[in-house]
């Protein structure tokens, strides 16, 4: 800047000397160096004004700066915490998945316990089954059958109960309504991501168009100020202008560089926070990506267990129709069984009463024939004639009956040879049998042993027994082949050789091995099943009796050989 210097002048009357030109110049030369001064104030007050302006610029740049920053800041927070709840749902849809996984686990475990469940039920059914076939002979054993059917069915009802309820909690389960949940969390996630991706898009267009606003104001400014000193300064001041203006370039530079490095900063700070953000978002994505997958397969797992459950309920059903319908089946023939025991107990009252009016009538008769012995016995002791002999033959028959087994006591007529006095022939058979299978009245001649099957159902007899022991002594056994089968109301005998009957399988059978099955006054027959058990047993006794004096005679069947009065 340049500064006015006085110069000394001598004062002299103008009247006495014109003005010389040095004198001229020299006040020409101050006029000059007035109006530069003059213009040196308006630059350096320029100047100061742009300086204020750079001032207020500055200010307003730091306060872009600031705003720049806490924009910047809160983005940051806010993709911080849209990650945070990104990464938080991440975690609750894997618990739920681990929950689901585990759900599936319990409800796969249920499901095979009461598969196992309905399989051993279905053996206690066929258990319950066979026993009521086989306790279908006798009331008594049918009738705690029964109970026991009852209370198996009851039990049965109540666990089938329990396994439909437990279907019924598994239907109801949660997995649906969390695995949409999950979707729609899902979609909501891509959403606000779409959007933080598109809004960091937005705010890198602004920060760009701010800094090119910034850029060419900037150059703006400098171009008129350029102008403005080439057009204010002449010559004499070119030299200080282009220093000042080297200064002021040199400046300008300065703060351009360093407004560039700032804003460079920033904006990479921004592309690096960007491109974490991108990272965070595709490592989200590829997460979402995976629990979709992981739901997915959850689903088929889910529809294949319902499948398996469906599968269940069909079985169920099934074997509720199958148990209903042996339910029916099996109250179908204990109604006709309590038919049959009821017309049974109505022919053995009805039998009863025969006998109690055959009892009546026989003991009457007895009274009747001890009294005419009586007076015939007189009137030979007083007609003093020998009597003549005579001789009884009575068989009787009893009958007896047990609380457990059917027991049959049966008395045959034999041939007896004559004896004194009167002589009575006992034969007593006692029958037991816990099966289906009964034997029947024993041959007295040791030729055949007759096996009966009374109930409705076939029996399997592969590798039965029957054993015949006579008066203690050895054992005799028959063995049946393994494929024999007793027809449901059908008989089969077994012959011995010296029986003279011919092979018939399955109702004749020879055993050519054997010649009798023997004789003596006790006979016992016993048939033996394929585990070693005795499924049924006849007992055979003869007594024979000799009376001289009075005595009852047989129930069934008498037989008096004496003189005709």
């Amino acid at each position: 800047m340049a500064t006015a210097t006085p110069s000394r002048e001598t004062v002299r009357p103008a009247a006495s000397t014109p003005l010389s030109p040095t004198r001229i110049t020299r006040l020409q030369e101050k006029h000059d160096l007035q109006h530069l001064n003059d213009r040196l104030a308006v630059y350096i007050d320029r100047v100061r004004s742009l300086e204020l302006e750079n001032d207020r610029l500055m200010v307003k740049v730091s306060e872009k700066e600031e705003v720049t920053t806490r924009e910047v800041s809160g983005l940051k927070a806010l993709y911080e915490a849209e990650l945070a709840d990104a990464r938080r749902v991440l975690d609750e849809t894997a618990k739920d998945r681990a929950k689901l996984q585990i759900d599936l686990g319990k409800a796969q475990a249920e499901l095979e316990e009461a598969k196992r469940s309905v399989k051993k039920k279905e053996g206690d059914l066929a258990t319950a089954m066979s026993r009521a076939s086989v306790l279908q002979d006798q009331l008594n054993k049918s009738e705690a059958a029964l109970s026991t059917a009852l209370s198996q069915n009851a039990a049965l009802t109540s666990e089938l109960a329990d396994v439909n309820s437990l279907l019924a909690k598994l239907e109801s389960a949660s997995p649906k309504r969390q695995l949409e949940a999950e979707t729609l969390m899902r979609v909501d996630l891509e959403n606000r991501c779409q959007s933080l991706n598109e809004d960091l898009e937005f705010r890198k267009t602004l920060y760009d168009e701010e800094v090119r606003e910034s850029r060419r104001v900037q150059e703006q400014r400098i171009v008129e100020v350029d102008s403005g000193v080439r057009r204010d300064y002449e010559f004499k001041l070119a030299q200080a202008l282009q220093d000042l203006r080297k200064q002021h370039d040199e400046q300008v530079s300065f703060y351009k560089e360093e407004l560039e490095q700032t804003f460079q900063a920033k904006l990479d700070n921004a592309k690096g926070a960007s491109e974490m953000n991108d990272k965070a978002v595709s490592t989200a994505r590829e997460e979402l990506l995976e629990s979709r997958m992981r739901i997915e397969r959850l689903g088929e797992k889910l529809n294949a267990l319902q499948k398996q459950v469906s599968a269940s309920e069909d079985r169920i059903r099934d074997l509720e129709e199958t148990l209903s319908a042996e339910r029916d089946k099996h109250r179908r023939e204990i109604e006709r069984k309590e038919q049959e025991m009821a017309e049974l107990r109505e022919m053995m009252n009805t039998q009863l009463g025969e006998y109690q009016e055959l009892l009546d009538v026989k003991l009457a008769l007895d009274m009747e024939i001890n009294a005419y012995r009586k007076l015939l016995e007189g009137e030979e002791h007083r007609l003093k004639l020998s009597p003549s002999p005579s001789t009884q033959v009575s068989v009787s028959r009893i009958t007896g009956s047990s609380s457990r087994s059917s027991k049959r006591k049966r008395v045959d007529c034999k041939d007896i040879p004559e004896v004194g006095g009167e002589g009575k022939l006992l034969v007593s058979e006692e029958a037991t049998a816990s099966g289906a299978v009964t034997i029947s009245p024993t041959d007295m001649n040791g030729n055949a042993v007759t096996l009966t099957n009374d109930t409705a159902q076939d029996q399997p007899m592969g590798s039965w027994r029957l054993k015949r022991q006579v008066d203690c002594g050895d054992e005799v056994f028959y063995k049946f082949t393994p494929k024999f089968v007793l027809k449901a109301g059908q008989s089969v005998t077994v012959w011995s050789a010296d029986a003279g009957v011919v092979h018939s399988p399955p109702t004749d059978l020879l055993w050519k091995s054997q010649a009798s099955w023997g004789t003596g006054n006790e006979m016992v027959t016993i048939l033996i099943n394929g585990d070693g058990e005795e499924v049924a047993r006849r007992i055979t006794k003869t007594q024979v009796e000799v009376e001289n004096g009075e005595g009852e005679e047989g129930l069934a069947h008498e037989v008096r050989s004496g003189s005709h009065f």
